[in-house]
């Protein structure tokens, strides 16, 4: 049976292991890699594959000394120069089945945060990376706005039961922002209840189910009309559901909130 659970990294940052056995370990983007090894030598694990969603520093920046530790270790993620520590490119439909596991994962290309994105699909679960957040998503840095609202769409469309591993404890702060949008909502009201209990106990409030988040999340929710009205509000014209209402809540959230 596969065993997930984070492994907690910087601030607020997780680092997934994936283990079907107690003798060795998958990691989901180890931007720092002592945590990881102090958790494998604690249990005397051998790490033998890492799943890579993006570039950025906090989600590589264990890459190096980790293959220094473990020189066998196969590094699967996209087609990015920018990712030094790559064995295995990725591209969109690919199916990977880690080393040390015996479940498949199905690649989705999900641009938009960055513009080499990926998450990985397998056994009801997605690791998403920093494209969609438990009750938000990533900001948009060398990807667009559009891509990363049809990013979104892709997700919103998978099976509801899908449980979504993303790599922040971003939670409390994006459910904030979602009561901005839909301030008379009770999903919401019920869900931000539930998961400031949670960070009181200091539990992690990922995974969290995909039907939650279509039922909570504003940037997942770009064309219900109660979301579509207050992004027009905000930008003071009319918008197209969908990609423009994403890309005004976006910036709503970027300019005003955070």
């Amino acid at each position: 049976m596969l065993e997930i659970r984070p492994i907690p990294a910087f601030e607020d940052n997780y680092i997934w292991l994936l283990a079907e056995t107690p003798e060795t370990a998958v990691v989901v983007d180890p931007g720092d890699a002592d945590p990881v090894l102090d958790l494998l030598r604690a249990e005397n694990r051998v790490l033998t594959a890492v799943l890579i969603t993006h570039h950025h520093g906090d989600h590589i920046g264990g890459l190096s000394e980790l293959r220094a530790v473990f020189p066998d270790v196969r590094v699967y993620g996209p087609v990015d120069r920018r990712i030094r520590d790559l064995t295995d490119p990725l591209s969109e439909g690919a199916v990977v089945r880690p080393q040390g596991l015996s479940v498949d994962f199905r690649v989705m290309e999900v641009p938009g945060h960055t513009s080499t994105h990926i998450a990985y699909l397998g056994a009801g679960s997605l690791f998403c990376g920093d494209t969609l957040f438990a009750g938000g998503c990533g900001r948009v840095f060398d990807g667009t706005f559009e891509q990363l609202s049809d990013s979104l769409d892709r997700i919103a469309a998978l099976p509801t039961e899908t449980l979504v591993y993303c790599a922040h404890e971003y939670t409390l702060a994006n459910l904030g922002f979602a009561a901005w949008v839909e301030p008379r909502s009770p999903a919401l009201s019920a869900r931000m209840e539930s998961d400031r209990g949670r960070r009181a106990l200091e539990v992690p409030t990922v995974p969290s189910r995909l039907e939650l988040e279509l039922v909570t999340n504003p940037f997942l929710r770009t064309r219900v009309p109660e979301v579509v009205q207050a992004a027009e509000r905000t930008a003071g014209q009319p918008l197209r559901p969908g990609r423009e209402v994403f890309k005004a809540l976006r910036q709503w959230k970027d300019e005003r909130y955070d």
